[in-house]
């Protein structure tokens, strides 16, 4: 990335640029879910999203260059932004892109695979979108638990409504745990929530906002840890977590074994009308590791390039 230019206190502009054969489109789809756009919009030329940072709203302002050779990122925050809020940004664009991942190796793996081999080369260059925040992709988990993603789309909406801040611009910034904390199960369960999913989500939210469970990563809160302690939490469970670790932490070896669109697109390959059990899902996705994530990747877009969960 190169370096930001920052002369209005309130803003901060940057330029990432991208690999070969990137795909915007693929990337576009995952943010396009919510075609409101409370919290985020896509454009013509990227994408608007609103992002709490350090407790002030930003509107990150991504626009891809006709080339797909480079994005330019403009933050407006309503407030000024500090050095660490800049260093969250380049992070937050990063993960917004697709970037932590690099697709090349699972092509490079895959190349002989009568499976992948043909599949990775079809879809070249498709990348693992994540979400602004691991609470992002953790809550976004929850709500789509066992459900379709139209509705989870209405329940997310409805979440980024009652606890969400806005942003001058209009947009509003996805909710961070304290301020998810703060709502009770009736505003969730009147809102279409089931009384499971919203004790889930406020349940996560205020072991978050407690500081009972750190969510960012380090060498003395390694990720087996935070993985052990979100499947200690009533109504997470494996699906959740493995899905929190691909869009949230961008970790290359997820297994979505248990994921019926993954189970899906793996029948749709084989020609077979049933989806295989989740044993066997485990069996076949295991020949892949340690790049599930892609692969998981690849079967969502397999069915009808919408990699939309």
């Amino acid at each position: 990335m190169d370096a930001s230019r920052h002369a209005d206190p309130s803003s901060l502009v940057f330029t990432v640029p991208l690999p070969a054969d990137y795909a915007l489109a693929d990337v576009l789809r995952f943010h396009g879910r919510d075609r409101q756009g409370l919290s985020e919009v896509v454009t013509d030329a990227g994408l608007r999203k609103a992002v709490l940072l350090d407790g002030t709203p930003t509107v990150f302002d991504i626009s891809v260059d006709a080339t797909l050779t480079n994005a330019r990122c403009a933050v407006l925050a309503d407030g000024p932004v500090t050095a660490s809020m800049a260093s969250q940004a380049r992070h937050i664009v990063a993960s917004l892109l697709g970037l932590h991942i690099d697709p090349d190796a699972f092509v490079a793996f895959v190349a002989a695979d009568p499976v992948f081999g043909p599949l990775s080369a079809r879809q070249r260059g498709l990348r693992i979108a994540q979400s602004a925040s691991i609470f992002e992709a953790l809550t976004w988990a929850i709500m789509g638990q066992q459900i379709n993603v139209a509705f989870a789309v209405t329940l997310r909406r409805t979440f980024v409504q009652l606890a969400g801040r806005p942003h001058s611009s209009g947009l509003i910034c996805y909710p961070v745990a304290t301020d998810a904390a703060r709502l009770d199960v009736e505003a969730l369960t009147a809102r279409q929530f089931s009384r499971t999913k919203a004790e889930t989500l406020l349940r996560l939210s205020a072991t978050v906002a407690s500081g009972e469970l750190d969510l960012q990563a380090r060498p003395d809160n390694p990720l087996d840890g935070i993985c052990t302690a979100l499947l200690g939490i009533k109504g997470i469970g494996p699906w959740t977590v493995n899905y929190a670790l691909l869009r949230g932490y961008g970790h290359p070896d997820c297994s979505l074994h248990g994921d019926v669109a993954v189970r899906a697109a793996i029948a749709a390959l084989w020609g077979h009308e049933a989806r295989p059990d989740i044993a066997a899902t485990d069996a076949f996705l295991q020949r892949y590791r340690p790049h599930r994530t892609m692969a998981a990747a690849h079967l969502w877009a397999s069915l009808n390039k919408t990699s939309a969960y």
